[in-house]
């Protein structure tokens, strides 16, 4: 009993940390301007040509960098215990956020930077609010959980578009770096999945799972509030 309170006093401090570490990236003030470095910025305004190795670098790392992608996963994932079900979203996000992205950059369709991450910021408090059954109390039906994924991946591609669509990228070559680009935003896409699965994995052996989980998915939809609140505001003092 002791050596099991010691092991949940440890794995609560671990979540703990991870919270406090997800607060401190969303309020810091360094936050990348739209989720883009400076060293990326100026790799992508000097690039003139194919770069495969590059933007496969680029698009895994601003996947596992990006906070507003990664709590979107979180939650939808966060009820799912079958493998296939976390594979089959997990397919639905990547085909709609794939053909926005693409089809983004390549057709030159325009979207305020802000008011698409705005409306990824509440992407993430509708997944909080679906976990929460909020539809069912509030409406008396749960929208389709396969679809919403699949739409709010399109918004979070035209997301990853306009990050794109900032630096001019030249016209030769483009679909190959995109195209390079997407496949690493898969592979952060991966990583990022494998390594919350542990977790989750882990902390659903303990019965603090069932326990926080409606603090944790209230704490999901207040992060996303937040990120809407931050975009709307660059958005109007633009």
């Amino acid at each position: 009993m002791i050596a099991f309170s010691d092991s949940y006093k440890r794995f609560s401090k671990n979540i703990l940390f991870l919270v406090g570490l997800c607060i401190f990236t969303v309020f810091s003030s360094e936050l990348y301007a739209h989720g883009v470095d400076e060293n990326t910025r100026e790799f992508l305004k000097a690039n003139q040509g194919l770069a495969i190795g590059p933007f496969l670098y680029i698009g895994a790392k601003h996947m596992v960098t990006g906070y507003d992608h990664l709590l979107f996963l979180v939650g939808v994932i966060f009820f799912l215990f079958r493998t296939r079900d976390v594979l089959l979203y997990a397919s639905l996000f990547t085909l709609g956020h794939s053909l926005t992205l693409l089809t983004g950059v390549l057709a030159s369709i325009q979207v305020n930077p802000y008011l698409i991450d705005a409306m990824i910021g509440l992407s993430v408090v509708y997944k909080g609010f679906d976990n929460l059954q909020g539809f069912k109390h509030l409406l008396g039906f749960q929208p389709n959980p396969k679809v919403a994924v699949m739409i709010f991946g399109l918004f979070h591609g035209f997301g990853l578009a306009t990050k794109l669509q900032e630096f001019a990228l030249p016209k030769t070559d483009l679909w190959k770096n995109l195209l390079a680009f997407n496949i690493g935003v898969e592979l952060g896409q991966f990583f990022a999945l494998t390594f919350i699965l542990i977790v989750l994995d882990y902390w659903r052996q303990h019965n603090s799972f069932y326990t926080f989980s409606t603090a944790t998915n209230t704490l999901l939809m207040s992060s996303g509030l937040i990120l809407f609140g931050y975009q709307m505001t660059g958005y109007l003092l633009k």
